[in-house]
């Protein structure tokens, strides 16, 4: 009877998300906004409808969906897509994920929050919306080199804040564990082993997938690779994020014969990321939420600010124009679920801190995921109009 109940409950879930996609489209509300707040009324913090054993299959999908999202962000980093976005979106995307990082940390950490938890948030705050960017830019028809490093860079950004997120997971381990030894030798195993174990998968995927079909993996060799990445990482107690990035990134790089890699995975990531995005907003406990209203308004004051400081400050650094580089930040508010999947896997790290850092991300999500197109249409308006 569970398993009845929790097949209903996906198909259903399906379908409305397809009904929600074609909804968002029309009033221009990202559709991982509308997901989120449909998990809210179906689940505890509402109507409470779905079942007992749909939640706890939640441990199954969302580490799967996530590490789809990591195999997808590796894949960003080969010589070839950093030479073909140039230089100055490299320079841009590393500068804006380091301004965003110590500003929202600091900022935080001044009001008054524990220093553990500012860390991991300023580790959120890196995470950008490449699809509702890019929306946005279709929607408007945006052309010259403006749009074109908006699109670069948040091609390539993400992978940077997962790589700052994992070094804040170990900071915060640090910070808040009495033994700052044990918590280093914590941290550096599941970085160091998630790199190790991302190697030992794609060194032999490199080499072996792409083979049946010439080219470009089969969707059995895309689908297993991101089963093994996710479900040995959790066995040995790894990043499955940091395994799954490390994974990808070693066979864009190091498989030749490929021609698109990871094709197969984008044409299945979007289903379990539905169900993910569904369970994060079940997921948020409203009590948490009103308690630590002060903070989701701190987070996305300190964030906004770290965008436009961070985006002026990398564009002089990379040679742009002032009012390119005023823009920049401007155009990159948008802030995907990522950042919920970077609050989930910090509070399965430090359960007692958990549900607030959800509550945070969540908030702040829904608020960048509506006002920041808003704002990236309107930087677009005033680059053109230069």
């Amino acid at each position: 009877m569970d398993n009845a109940e929790v097949l209903v409950a996906i198909g259903i879930l399906f379908l409305a998300g397809l009904l929600l996609d074609k909804i968002g489209r029309i009033v221009h509300v990202p559709r991982v906004t509308l997901l989120i707040l449909l998990g809210a009324l179906l689940g505890p913090p509402a109507l409470d409808l779905l079942p007992n054993s749909f939640n706890e299959s939640n441990e199954f999908y969302a580490p799967t969906a996530l590490t789809m999202v990591a195999f997808l962000l590796g894949g960003t980093l080969s010589p070839e897509t950093l030479k073909a976005h140039g230089r100055e979106i490299v320079i841009i995307s590393l500068t804006l994920v380091a301004v965003s990082v110590v500003i929202v940390a600091t900022g935080l950490w001044l009001i008054g929050l524990p220093v553990g938890i500012a860390v991991l948030l300023g580790g959120l705050s890196a995470a950008t919306d490449p699809a509702a960017t890019h929306d946005v830019i279709t929607q408007t028809g945006a052309k010259g080199r403006f749009a074109g490093n908006l699109l670069g860079i948040v091609a390539i950004d993400d992978a940077w804040g997962l790589l700052a997120f994992s070094a804040a997971l170990t900071i915060t381990g640090i910070l808040l564990d009495q033994n700052a030894v044990i918590a280093l030798a914590h941290g550096g195993r599941e970085v160091g082993g998630a790199t190790l174990l991302g190697l030992a998968i794609g060194l032999p995927a490199a080499f072996l997938t792409g083979r049946i079909k010439p080219g470009e993996p089969t969707l059995i060799e895309a689908v297993g690779l991101v089963f093994l990445c996710s479900g040995l990482a959790l066995y040995f107690g790894f990043s499955f994020l940091l395994t799954g990035m490390v994974c990808g990134a070693t066979i864009v790089n190091l498989a030749r014969h490929h021609e698109r890699p990871f094709y197969e995975i984008e044409r299945i990531e979007w289903p379990f990321m539905l169900l993910f995005f569904v369970m994060a907003g079940a997921s948020l406990k409203t009590a948490n939420l009103a308690e630590i209203g002060y903070i989701c308004a701190a987070y996305c004051v300190l964030r906004a600010l770290a965008r436009l400081l961070g985006g002026w400050l990398g564009g002089r650094l990379a040679g742009l124009p002032p009012t390119e580089s005023r823009l920049t930040g401007l155009g990159l508010m948008p802030q995907a679920g990522v950042a919920i999947g970077m609050a989930l896997v910090a509070g399965e790290r430090f359960p007692e801190i958990g549900e607030d850092l959800l509550a945070v991300a969540v908030a702040s999500t829904i608020a960048f995921e509506i006002i920041g197109p808003f704002l990236t249409q309107i930087a677009l308006r005033r680059a053109d109009a230069k």
